[in-house]
């Protein structure tokens, strides 16, 4: 891959993170609320913002030489995140639109956040594994995204839910 096409992914899971963001930020204000249409903007956003960060790592023309320990702990981390991720869409079966009660069983009873948490061992686990210095580079602000996606939901689930403060006690992440 050139260095052109390399740098459009950067852009793109730039651009697919603000999107994200203000959407998320237009949906705990209230302004937006959560259709069949904002879902497939969103499913479309992430499908780029994680489809362009997984090229983006692999494809980085600034390689750094890690030991293979950190390389296979990268891998690691990519796919628990993968399991974390698919174990999290089984036991919540909905994403945008859910409207029932506050889910406490399955993984959630151990992970408040599993989705947020497996985004996190993507973004750290695949410059980790592919050792992209750019995408090391781009890693820490990602991370704080993707935490404050989490803020605004820990606010949204302490308003929606009463016994949201005892699950959070309860609780990792």
């Amino acid at each position: 891959m050139d260095k052109n096409q390399f740098y459009l992914l950067v852009a793109v899971c730039i651009a697919a993170h603000v999107i994200r963001t203000i959407y998320e930020i237009l949906k705990h204000k209230k302004v937006i609320r959560a259709t069949k249409l904002t879902f497939v903007i969103v499913f479309i956003t992430m499908f780029l913002l994680w489809g362009s960060w997984f090229g983006l790592c692999t494809d980085d023309p600034n390689k750094i030489i890690l030991p293979g320990i950190a390389r296979y702990t990268g891998l690691v981390l990519v796919l628990a995140g993968i399991v974390i991720f698919i174990t999290s869409l089984i036991t919540i079966r909905a994403l945008e639109r859910y409207e029932g009660e506050l889910i406490t069983h399955g993984i959630y009873s151990k992970i408040r956040h599993p989705m947020y948490l497996a985004f996190i061992l993507w973004i750290v686990g695949m410059p980790l594994y592919s050792g992209g210095y750019i995408a090391f580079i781009i890693a820490l602000p990602f991370i704080a995204n993707v935490l404050y996606w989490r803020h605004l939901e820990e606010r949204e689930l302490a308003n929606r839910f009463p016994g949201y403060p005892e699950h959070k006690r309860k609780t990792v992440f």
